[in-house]
């Protein structure tokens, strides 16, 4: 029986290296954020792991051209729900949600957030809209606030900061927000932290 070659050039060879690299990976953080929602693996670790895998298919999902997450997936049909969430989202889950274990000095928290918003509107302000550039910004910001013992798990920004951090990460690195969303996003940090201000106020730091 004659072999079947999946490729006819290098070309094609690297197409299919990149879809496997592709697939291993999705494989790979469906694994993790099983484990983690086991308790197999410490927050440390998971945050560390997760963080590299979502690094590793950003750059790997750009050499790969055609159907988006959800169409990779029911093309070669992956069941990886947590993956797919994971990636939509794109930051571990110990950022995404409230992780705090209450350690370190609420002072030192304070100044993370503050810093945060701080950063965050003087990039808006300066014009800054690029993926590449907020991404970041905001990844930090909402870690800064999940890291504070004195936050609410409530508070009513981390949901849209969040919410804000998955509409930049199903857009490409290069693209910008338009004038709208700046306004929009800009206000919203801006009314976060009035009231970041204003609880801390009432509490003791």
């Amino acid at each position: 029986m004659d072999t079947v070659k999946l490729y006819s050039s290098s070309a094609e060879r690297e197409v299919y290296e990149n879809m496997a690299a592709l697939y291993a990976i999705i494989m790979s953080l469906e694994y993790l954020e099983r484990a983690f929602a086991r308790d197999s693996v410490s927050a440390t670790e998971y945050t560390s792991e997760c963080s590299k895998l979502l690094l590793q298919y950003k750059t790997v999902s750009q050499m790969v051209s055609g159907d988006e997450l959800s169409g990779f997936s029911h093309t070669y049909r992956l069941n990886c729900p947590a993956a797919t969430r994971r990636l939509e989202v794109g930051i571990p889950s110990t950022i995404e949600h409230s992780n705090s274990s209450g350690s370190g000095t609420n002072a030192k928290h304070v100044a993370d957030a503050v810093k945060g918003f701080i950063t965050t509107m003087d990039a808006l302000g300066l014009g800054m809209r690029s993926v590449d550039r907020l991404h970041p910004l905001l990844t930090d910001l909402l870690q800064s606030i999940n890291a504070a013992p004195f936050v609410p798990t409530d508070f009513k920004w981390k949901p849209v900061f969040r919410d804000w951090l998955i509409t930049l990460n199903q857009m490409k690195a290069s693209d910008e927000l338009d004038e709208g969303q700046v306004r929009q996003l800009m206000f919203e940090v801006e009314q976060a932290e009035n009231d970041f201000n204003n609880m801390l106020g009432s509490s003791e730091v």
